[in-house]
């Protein structure tokens, strides 16, 4: 390592001396796969590591978009195989003003192009780190929300039971329900959620259906999904319909505003959301709303809402939940490209799953360890 002079901060140089120390076995491996596949390049090219066709990481602006550019797995069976699994969940039949979020998969995948798989803040290289496949969307039904809730709660519930860590991209926040309903029969004891929105989701029906505006009613309802595990952080506005206050209420759910967190302290507050969702749980499932943010970073939603969170509190807020004990997977919902500016909302949905990905491999929880075989009983064959 060369010589580190005194005039890093203390991030940098935590951030430069990580960096040292990072292998780059898979890198060189994505290389030798694609001068293979992609046919070594022409003659007149001479850095020799670049192929005729591109495969891999570069140039961010080609290739077919999966997120993050991982290899996209058909054969949805063998999803264990990975410690990552990304599915997308193209549905926006649960929207009450704006759809669009039909198209927040697509929208996600194609501007994760833009990263690369190493964090300098966090030390991490994720494609040295943990193995991710892109399994497609789910087959959704846009005129019938409860078969799509079944179709979410199949695939997750296939993804969860495999070991991989399922990263579901939204679709609108209806999803919330059949998702946690997919990782809940798995679990033995209590599933918490970590919820960041501006809007509680806590009303029992709306428009006279199960919509985005519901989710949490019915996750709640889940034997083993107590509402004293749900915690929500970033409420406020004038779109939290007093229904779901009520329920909230009813039911003992916590709720942490802007204000409250901002005040309090983002570490602070992190520290609390953690202690409510972990309070007798097994497992903890992280659902991401982008419209938490102020509305000037997220324009591509269906109900933007002004005073939300700077985009460093909460990526600070998900590194600290990330980092703290394992997750059962994420969601990041409500991402409608059709009314985006520059992909910017699209992008932070990336950062949140790629921040999250990176904090779980920098604790520790990812990859999960291989589980131990069971002993056989005295007297088995």
């Amino acid at each position: 390592m060369g010589h580190l002079h005194d005039n890093y901060g203390p991030e940098a140089r935590y951030a430069v001396e990580r960096e040292a120390g990072l292998p780059q076995t898979m890198h060189q491996r994505e290389i030798e796969r694609g001068l293979e596949l992609g046919l070594p390049g022409a003659d007149s090219i001479v850095d020799r590591t670049i192929p005729t066709f591109s495969r891999g990481e570069l140039p961010h602006f080609a290739g077919i978009n999966t997120f993050l550019k991982a290899p996209y797995l058909e054969d949805v069976r063998r999803c264990g195989e990975f410690d990552v699994a990304v599915l997308g969940a193209p549905f926006d039949g649960g929207t009450t003003y704006r759809s669009g979020t039909r198209f927040g998969p697509q929208g996600i995948r194609k501007i994760s192009a833009l990263y690369g798989p190493y964090s300098f803040e966090l030390g991490v290289d994720l494609r040295e780190s943990i193995t991710i496949a892109d399994l497609g969307d789910i087959f959704t039904i846009p005129a019938n929300i409860e078969k799509t809730f079944d179709q979410i709660s199949k695939a997750v519930s296939h993804v969860y039971e495999s070991g991989a860590f399922p990263v579901v991209l939204g679709g609108d926040h209806s999803i919330g329900y059949p998702t946690v309903r997919g990782i809940a029969q798995h679990v033995s004891g209590n599933v918490g959620i970590i919820h960041f929105d501006r809007h509680v989701d806590t009303q029992e029906t709306d428009l006279d259906e199960r919509m985005h505006t519901t989710p949490w009613f019915h996750a709640t309802d889940i034997p083993n999904v107590p509402p004293e595990n749900l915690v929500q952080i970033g409420i406020g506005g004038w779109q939290a319909p007093r229904p779901g206050v009520k329920v909230g209420r009813e039911r003992g759910t916590t709720i942490m505003t802007v204000t409250d967190c901002v005040e309090m302290g983002i570490e602070a507050a992190a520290e609390r959301a953690l202690e409510v969702a972990w309070n007798g749980a097994e497992a903890v499932w992280l659902s991401f709303d982008v419209d938490c943010l102020d509305a000037a970073f997220v324009p591509g939603t269906g109900w933007p809402e002004p005073g939300g969170f700077l985009p460093r509190e909460v990526l600070k807020f998900i590194q600290l939940i990330a980092g703290a004990k394992p997750l059962a997977g994420i969601e990041v919902v409500e991402c409608a490209p059709p009314y985006d500016h520059a992909e910017i909302t699209a992008l932070i949905a990336t950062r949140v799953i790629c921040d999250t990905l990176g904090c779980l491999v920098r604790a520790g929880h990812l990859p999960k360890p291989p589980a131990t075989p069971q002993k056989p009983e005295r007297g088995a064959a």
